[in-house]
């Protein structure tokens, strides 16, 4: 579409959004209340699919238990629209009350040495406001370090540069998928540490490899790229563990994998981000995004791999 045709037609859009931003928060989780009911009541958003995820991945609740995630999850996805409309309009002082970061030692200790790192990440609510952790390290700001994000480009292209300008609020950087190794490579040879989050627990893309493993009760493929990725770089590794402390308020901890990802057995990477990605949802399930279709192609786990009959 011509540039010029599209800011018309979405402009009204984008008044709309920053007219949105503008309000307090606490205005716009009253709004919030209101789009879940919507979502959830009338238009039933994916609820098929939401009922069939979390009973096939708790099968231990019962029924009145996981429609009570249910509900939570899609206040959740509400509040997770408003929160993320936002950065359009948010100081860093407000951000870093209602994001705080844990042990980001570990980061900064792994800069001190001159490391990279690559960082696993997930979709527990509420994954936008990961970027404020620029707010949070004593590298903010430094020439020779840069903190990225990898990004799938969206097909239309306000929406694509509309988010991407959200993302690039507190000084991050964001790295189409299909060119992040090229990126990370051009930056190492310049002399530039980067810590980038990967967003590993989608369901994979067509062709790409794969780990089959048991996740929630579920035979699943996770993606291998990113340990791929880590390894041939020779990066360190960490995982963010975002959890929701109340509505508005979050605590992000930065967990320790790997100092070189070369150095780790094969796979054993993946399979300690699954374990630590199970324990953020089993933690709070209503934070994880259950409205992706995860398991939407059978897995088969390799022989060894198969839960054994009790």
């Amino acid at each position: 579409m011509n540039r010029h045709i599209e800011n018309v037609l979405y402009a009204p859009m984008g008044w709309m959004l920053h007219g949105l931003a503008l309000l307090p928060l606490r205005a716009l989780y009253a709004l919030s209340t209101g789009i879940y009911a919507l979502l959830y009541h009338i238009v039933r958003y994916r609820r098929k699919t939401v009922a069939d995820n979390l009973a096939r991945c708790f099968p231990h609740l019962g029924s009145d238990e996981r429609s009570a995630i249910e509900r939570r999850f899609y206040r959740n996805l509400s509040d997770y629209f408003f929160e993320t409309i936002k950065l359009l309009h948010v100081s860093d002082e407000e951000m870093r009350r209602r994001i705080v970061f844990e042990n980001m030692e570990v980061l900064d200790t792994l800069f001190d040495s001159g490391k990279s790192v690559v960082a696993y990440f997930s979709h527990c609510f509420n994954w936008e406001w990961a970027p404020a952790i620029t707010l949070w390290s004593r590298y903010k700001g430094c020439k020779n370090v840069r903190f990225c994000q990898v990004y799938r480009p969206l097909k239309n292209e306000w929406a694509d540069r509309f988010m991407l300008r959200l993302r690039s609020r507190f000084g991050s950087e964001s790295l189409p998928k299909r060119t992040v190794l090229r990126d990370l490579l051009r930056m190492r040879s310049e002399g530039i540490m980067s810590v980038t989050g990967f967003m590993s627990d989608q369901k994979p893309s067509h062709g790409d490899p794969t780990l089959p493993l048991m996740l929630l009760n579920r035979p699943t493929a996770m993606i291998t790229g990113t340990e791929t990725l880590a390894r041939k770089l020779k990066t360190a590794v960490i995982y963010f563990d975002l959890s929701h402390t109340s509505r508005g308020y979050y605590r992000l901890t930065l967990k320790h994998i790997s100092d070189d990802a070369s150095e780790t057995a094969p796979m054993e990477i993946t399979r300690r981000y699954a374990d630590m990605l199970q324990e953020s949802i089993e933690r709070d399930p209503a934070d994880w995004l259950w409205t992706h279709r995860r398991w939407k192609n059978p897995v088969k786990l390799p022989a060894n791999d198969e839960p054994q009959a009790e």
